[in-house]
């Protein structure tokens, strides 16, 4: 069996080719753990163990396995060098997974620093609505690729709010509407089904109303179905191809 390595950084980006210059296909967080399966000197070729992603990443402070304690339910989080808020070195987004080494005031210890208890939940904590902290992403830039807090794709503000619930779901929305076999009807929609265009996806948060990472707004936005559906069919020709459930 194959070594399995954490993602210590922040943000790793997953490139498609051995460059940086090469497509950013997606990220992972902190936390997030995968597999090699080849090694040069610059470059990893990597599995993401959460979802069978491949890709490239830079060879570099490779990480071996840490076992999750808590995960960040919060959009950001600071990283602070001492358990006060006078040192900030860094911050960590929602969803990232980190073990704790010890706690002091209202502080948890782990490999790079404090983070506020506040800002985490236990790995094994689930929201009784799946969708629940996905609001947290509105007004953050679209960004192909991405899964943080300072830029995120429509298939991916639908996976790491899944993700962060502790179920398997895809990364790409050509494999989640393969994946997800409830099929339903416009007129019959209701809050948290999932509407998928070729090549994009939005999330129902009610019978007027979606969120998605939208990249010609270059945002995540709230916006009316029907309007979405009209602007998608204007400006890209393109049609709903299906409405999934959960």
């Amino acid at each position: 069996m194959s070594k399995i390595f954490t993602n210590i950084n922040p943000v790793t980006n997953l490139y498609k080719e051995m460059s940086m210059k090469s497509e950013v296909v997606t990220q992972m967080i902190y936390g997030d753990s995968f597999a090699i399966s080849k090694k040069t000197k610059k470059w990893l070729k990597i599995k993401i163990l959460d979802d069978g992603y491949k890709g490239y990443i830079q060879n570099k402070n490779l990480n071996q396995f840490i076992k999750p304690t808590h995960k960040v339910h919060i959009l950001k989080s600071n990283i602070y060098k001492l358990p006060n808020k006078k040192n900030k070195i860094n911050k960590l987004t929602f969803g990232s997974k980190i073990k704790a080494e010890d706690k002091k005031f209202k502080f948890v210890k782990f490999k790079k620093g404090w983070i506020e208890k506040k800002d985490l939940k236990s790995i094994y904590y689930k929201e009784k609505n799946i969708f629940n902290k996905i609001n947290l992403f509105k007004n953050i830039k679209y960004k192909w690729g991405g899964k943080s807090f300072k830029g995120i794709d429509c298939s991916a503000l639908v996976q790491v709010c899944i993700n962060f619930n502790n179920k398997y779901f895809p990364r790409d929305a050509k494999d989640q509407i393969k994946y997800l076999k409830k099929n339903i009807k416009l007129k019959n929609v209701k809050k948290n089904d999932i509407i998928y265009w070729k090549g994009h996806v939005a999330v129902i948060l009610s019978k007027n109303k979606l969120i998605h990472a939208y990249g010609p707004m270059k945002k995540t936005l709230i916006m009316g179905i029907n309007q979405t559906i009209k602007k998608i069919k204007q400006t890209a020709n393109l049609k709903v191809i299906g409405i999934k459930r959960l």
